[in-house]
């Protein structure tokens, strides 16, 4: 496997069994594809990190512009009336939580000052969500209804290194069952933590060490399948932590940033994975365009 000089080789006896792959839609050299969320009717919905605006690919692999984020956007997710919740910044650099109604209207929800980074957010139960602050070391729990926010866990698991990283700590996060999982990406951990019968935390526990992932997503059994962003591969790792490579530079998954899973008949045992190219430590080629890339895995995606 290809890996940028100078990184820990945490991958190098790591198994391949790569996994078949197709190109769906790319984007031009320095373009940060950041995250996604993909609605029932099979558009996928894309964020364009430092441009704010959120891309809309639709099956026939049309794009267009979606909605504009006055500032930086992050993180997707879907409300319940089919609408989008995404985290990320106002052109003041102060954290926001963003609402896209299902007519693309847009407005700033909340204003988190006392947040740092808000990266991946994941539905908790009704109008709840969690939220990654990668440089807080915590989860904010946001109630999209109440249009309220709060620390649902702040702990040394979920920080960085040191302060001066400018690696995410906390970066995404799932549910699956009665856990929620947490990447942590500058200690190089995958955490898991307990959800209480109240939607409360529990303890975080170590789950994974030396792997490096950015979002994630679940099929119905358990394996994880994860974006390793400089590691420009995607690896599933199976609920007993064995990790397999699935894909990687050949593969077009070069900076590879969060993965989701079809929602149509067609392609629900498939990932979507995008990329930034390698904006973040480039390989010895240089920046390539950013992509949206279909990896076929045989298994259908988890939902709560």
């Amino acid at each position: 496997m290809e890996i940028t000089a100078g990184l820990p080789p945490i991958y190098a006896d790591t198994p391949i069994e790569l996994a078949s792959a197709q190109v769906i839609a790319s984007f031009p050299v320095n373009t940060f594809l950041e995250n996604l969320a993909i609605a029932p009717d099979g558009k996928i919905f894309v964020t364009n990190h430092e441009i704010g605006k959120i891309i809309c690919i639709t099956p026939d692999k049309k794009q267009h512009i979606h909605a504009n984020i006055e500032g930086k956007v992050s993180g997707l997710a879907f409300t319940t009336n089919g609408g989008l919740v995404a985290t990320g910044w106002n052109t003041d650099s102060v954290p926001v939580i963003s609402l896209v109604a299902s007519d693309r209207t847009v407005e700033t929800l909340l204003k988190l000052p006392d947040a740092i980074f808000l990266n991946g957010i994941t539905p908790l139960s009704g109008t709840r969500y969690l939220t990654a602050d990668s440089y807080r070391g915590a989860i904010w729990q946001i109630d999209i209804a109440q249009r309220h926010a709060s620390i649902w866990l702040e702990h040394s698991l979920l920080a960085r290194r040191t302060a001066e990283s400018n690696i995410p700590g906390a970066n995404g996060l799932k549910r699956f069952n009665d856990n929620l999982y947490v990447s942590n990406t500058d200690k190089m951990l995958l955490l898991r933590i307990p959800i209480t019968a109240a939607g409360e935390p529990g303890e975080p526990e170590i789950f994974i060490e030396q792997t490096n992932i950015d979002d994630f997503a679940f099929d119905v059994e358990g394996n994880l399948y994860g974006a390793t962003h400089i590691y420009n591969s995607v690896v599933r790792i199976a609920p007993n932590g064995n990790t397999t490579i699935i894909a990687q530079a050949e593969q077009d998954v070069i900076g590879s940033t969060a993965v989701a899973f079809g929602q149509q008949e067609s392609d629900r045992t498939a990932i979507y994975v995008v990329t930034n190219g390698g904006m973040f430590l480039p390989p010895p080629t240089g920046v390539v365009p950013a992509t949206v890339v279909r990896l076929e895995v045989g298994k259908a995606g988890y939902h709560l």
